[in-house]
């Protein structure tokens, strides 16, 4: 049985907030549906997010009936400050790769310069992959979904910062609203440092 499996992550760069690492598992037997080609064959930032979220509660469902598996890992702003986000990142993949039990002869596709251990013999980098590959594309939305969800719930936790709307970027709004509250336990002080 030949195993697919998709790799992408969101986050990278805002200055707070978690980075997100979302990796899909498909076997043989399953088909991502021809509709895909047509919505999530772009970057998952450039759909809606309403679109986003219906894509996720299909990628849900299909996991339900037992057709794929999928999981996602969010590395905290802490632990980015610590080792890196090239580091966070890794971490994040290996968390999913052991969640979804994915062998290592499977064929992985991973996004923009993404990679795993070598032990992985089937794996291909590709640029712009969410864009091109729809596996890799419900990589990204899983990550994009869940990461969003989250600064949502944080924005609660820190209010002022507008969390549930730029979701951590670098926005005129978030750089004011950290001039004037100072910075939050969430941000990435790391990243700060080069821009303040």
């Amino acid at each position: 049985m030949t195993i697919s499996v998709g790799i992408d992550e969101a986050g990278r760069g805002p200055l707070a907030g978690p980075v997100a690492v979302g990796v899909v598992v498909i076997d043989s037997g399953f088909r991502i549906p021809k509709a895909l080609d047509g919505i999530a064959r772009t970057d998952s930032k450039k759909l809606s997010e309403r679109s986003r979220e219906l894509w996720f509660a299909a990628i849900q469902q299909w996991q339900k009936e037992g057709k794929i598996r999928y999981a996602c890992a969010l590395v905290s702003a802490k632990e980015i400050d610590a080792k890196g986000i090239v580091s966070a990142i890794k971490k994040g993949m290996a968390t999913c790769i052991k969640k979804c039990s994915v062998p290592k002869t499977s064929h992985v596709f991973l996004d923009g310069s993404l990679y795993l251990p070598k032990e992985y013999i089937n794996q291909k980098t590709i640029i712009k992959g969410d864009e091109t590959v729809p596996i890799i594309s419900l990589a990204s939305i899983v990550a994009k979904v869940t990461r969003n969800r989250h600064m949502k719930t944080l924005a609660k936790k820190y209010p002022g910062y507008g969390f549930e709307v730029h979701k951590g970027y670098g926005t005129k709004a978030h750089y004011a609203a950290i001039q004037k509250q100072g910075i939050s336990a969430v941000h990435r002080n790391s990243f700060l440092k080069k821009l303040l």
